[in-house]
């Protein structure tokens, strides 16, 4: 399935959230911009992160760098919790309870 590709400019219009937000987004690190024809594209795999990253800095005034340490430490939660039912299913081949 390909993704859709979404104006920056537009996404930003209606989510009234500034297109410099997007861009400092970008310059972090914490989402990839695509740009086509002089015209700046997000996909649709990035909303959820775009959405995310906007309720921190815009709600809870939380900083670029307060975003990309919350991001690390998110996606290595989601690392741990892995890791975690690995190992469960691991011990279900020899019957433990836990």
């Amino acid at each position: 399935m390909q993704n859709e590709l979404i104006i920056v400019s537009e996404y930003c219009d209606k989510c009234h959230i500034e297109p410099q937000f997007i861009d400092m987004l970008q310059e972090e690190g914490l989402i990839d911009v695509l740009t086509q024809d002089g015209t700046r594209y997000l996909t649709t795999d990035e909303l959820p992160d775009v959405e995310r990253f906007s309720r921190l800095y815009y709600d809870l005034d939380i900083n670029m760098e307060g975003i990309d340490a919350i991001r690390h430490l998110l996606e290595r939660m989601d690392e741990m919790q892995r890791e975690i039912e690995y190992l469960r299913s691991r011990l279900r081949l020899f019957d433990v309870e836990f």
